[in-house]
């Protein structure tokens, strides 16, 4: 029986991936703060120490992105799903493989492991919202 949930659950995921995606694409709001070159590249650089680890196709990822998005941040993005090199770091790193979470390292290399995507959208509001 075990088996046949887990094909289910698998079928499921390829049926429904492609219109998540699609959806996310379709829906993602175009950057609402305005910045001029210096105030972005300050942005930038202050972004640059940001890495969120995330599975393409995961509704709580797509909902960080789209914040992303929305404060125009660029910032990295690592697939945990299928680069197990990223997927290794998040394991070691911040104690479990669970998506999205947002790896912050500060100027003197300490590392902080953020999870839940409420948790990071409001971090991400207080830096540059």
């Amino acid at each position: 029986m075990r088996p046949i949930i887990r094909a289910f659950f698998r079928l499921l995921r390829l049926v429904l991936t492609p219109f998540m995606l699609l959806s996310e694409k379709l829906s993602t709001p175009r950057a609402e703060i305005k910045r001029n070159p210096e105030q972005q590249a300050e942005v930038d650089k202050q972004t640059a120490n940001l890495a969120l680890y995330q599975f393409r196709a995961c509704p709580f990822c797509v909902k960080v992105r789209k914040e992303m998005a929305r404060l125009g941040l660029n910032i990295e993005l690592r697939d945990a799903q299928h680069d197990p090199t990223h997927r290794e770091e998040l394991e070691k790193g911040g104690g479990r493989v669970k998506v999205p979470c947002l790896l912050i390292t500060d100027n003197l290399g300490n590392r902080q492991w953020m999870y839940e995507s409420d948790d990071i959208n409001a971090f991400l509001n207080r830096q540059f919202g």
